[in-house]
């Protein structure tokens, strides 16, 4: 089979997870070094790198703690949580939008993992929104059922396969994540974009500071540290996310991430970009050069820093 993504997660960069390990130093395998995602989701670079790198070290952290859990679950008790969701699953037959919504308000009392999963499979385009007393608030998608019990199992199962006794799970802040980084690690850091987790309807359990994220990556600049971060982007003429500033000295690139499902519906071929951006310590490691990312992928490549007067020059 294929890389196992058990966690249906809108915003996942399981499309783009090729692109990205492929900045990850071939000796990270040999030499034990981990994977840290501080805002990991579901976990699509670890699972990748586990898979297709060698990668056997990893720390998946997030704020969201029943997600946090739910991880927990299918890595160390993956038969016990694939029958649970099996059993959800089946239960629904005949009422799917009733049912879902009984899980939804027993999630919201107990966060239960395994309701978590089961919303996550069924909700509007796999999208956790919440509400701003916290509460999950997603509605369901009453074209689809969620994926097939079969499927689910074989995805958690592989999951387990691939992280189990490799990985250390925290929940919380992300910069508790990054406290014991270390010069061969990779930390892979995908936060919540600006502009989609506000406090009308967030999709996020938590929110971003952008200042104090700024902040945390000159912390690990002077660290020395490598890393990879998914941020900007746009669609067509649209822009999403202020841009990291160039103080940080990062190699940017923008990379084709397809069609916008918005461009579908309307009919129309607006294209989406994402940005990665990479440190120079790991730019250093790998000698990065553009021909590293597929022409057919990469729009734009640059280089910059910024001194303290504010002028910008080009390496």
């Amino acid at each position: 089979m294929g890389i196992p993504h058990p966690i249906p997660y809108q915003g996942s960069k399981r499309g783009l997870a090729d692109i990205i390990i492929a900045y990850l130093p071939e000796e990270m395998g040999k030499v034990g070094a981990r994977i840290i995602e501080p805002f990991a989701g579901s976990a699509a670079i670890s699972l990748a790198a586990a898979c297709s790198r060698g990668v056997s070290n990893f720390l998946i952290n997030d704020a969201n703690v029943p997600l946090v859990a739910l991880w927990e679950m299918i890595i160390d008790q993956p038969e016990q949580v694939s029958e649970q969701y099996r059993d959800l699953w089946e239960e629904q037959r005949g009422r799917e939008q009733e049912y879902y919504y009984l899980v939804r308000d027993k999630f919201n009392r107990t966060q239960q993992p395994h309701h978590l999963l089961y919303l996550l499979a069924r909700c509007v385009k796999a999208s956790v929104r919440y509400n701003s007393q916290g509460e999950f608030n997603q509605s369901p998608d009453n074209r689809r059922c969620g994926t097939q019990p079969s499927t689910m199992q074989q995805n958690i199962l592989g999951a387990s396969y691939l992280l189990r006794d490799r990985t250390l799970l925290m929940k919380g802040d992300y910069r508790a994540a990054l406290a014991d980084a270390e010069a061969q690690d990779v930390i892979y850091m995908d936060p919540p974009y600006q502009g989609v987790c506000g406090n009308r309807n967030p999709r996020y359990s938590n929110h971003l500071v952008y200042e104090e994220f700024v902040e945390t990556l000159l912390w690990l600049n002077q660290r020395g540290l490598s890393y990879i971060v998914s941020y900007d982007g746009r669609t067509g003429d649209n822009s999403y996310g202020v841009p990291l500033p160039p103080a940080l000295g990062l190699k940017h690139l923008e990379v084709k991430a397809g069609r916008s499902s918005q461009a579908t519906l309307l009919g129309r071929d607006d294209q989406t970009y994402e940005s990665l951006y990479l440190s120079q310590a790991l730019v250093d490691r790998l000698s990065v050069s553009d021909e590293k990312v597929p022409q057919k992928q990469m729009v734009t490549s640059s280089l910059f820093s910024m001194d303290y007067a504010g002028s910008t020059t080009t390496r």
